[in-house]
């Protein structure tokens, strides 16, 4: 399969929300709403959007049963001066071990590097055993910390005057 790399737009929205669905069953969680993908979506768009890639079939090597264009992978990278982050590297089932992950992968570190990050932090759930093997592959370890957090209330913006 020929795929090419680009940066998410608008019109990719419905194509990445059902891959992320079907990559990330925890979003399907109604007890979990800090997983509300749509939210995701809106927050990367409004913070370094440039860094929101998609994989996507390469329309002019299609075979006919290829859905030339479709999105096949994601991945979403930030970069807050200090570290860089990897988030919802995802990749269609019938998309998988041909290689879109690590492309993926390679492409957000090489858009971090050039913005100068020196190095490149992400979370896997502990439950996810494949997932942790497929970073270790590309060289990720874990460091000697321990990673918190807390979630904050969404407090509705304030109308404008």
């Amino acid at each position: 399969m020929s795929i090419s790399i680009r940066t998410f737009a608008v019109a990719d929205t419905d194509a990445v929300l059902a891959l992320w669905l079907d990559a990330f069953p925890e979003y399907r969680d109604a007890g979990r709403p800090h997983r509300d993908p749509r939210l995701s979506i809106a927050n990367k768009l409004g913070t370094q959007p440039e860094l929101f890639f998609v994989a996507v079939r390469d329309e002019s090597n299609a075979d006919d049963d290829d859905e030339s264009g479709a999105v096949v992978g994601t991945v979403m990278a930030g970069y807050d001066g200090h570290r860089g982050w990897l988030y919802s590297l995802a990749v269609a089932q019938d998309a998988r071990r041909l290689g879109i992950g690590t492309r993926l992968v390679h492409h957000a570190e090489s858009a971090l590097a050039a913005r100068g990050c020196p190095k490149l932090n992400l979370q896997v759930l502990s439950s996810k055993p494949d997932v942790l093997a497929f970073y270790d592959a590309l060289g990720y370890r874990a460091d000697a910390v321990v990673s918190l957090g807390k979630r904050l209330s969404m407090q509705e913006p304030e109308a404008s005057a």
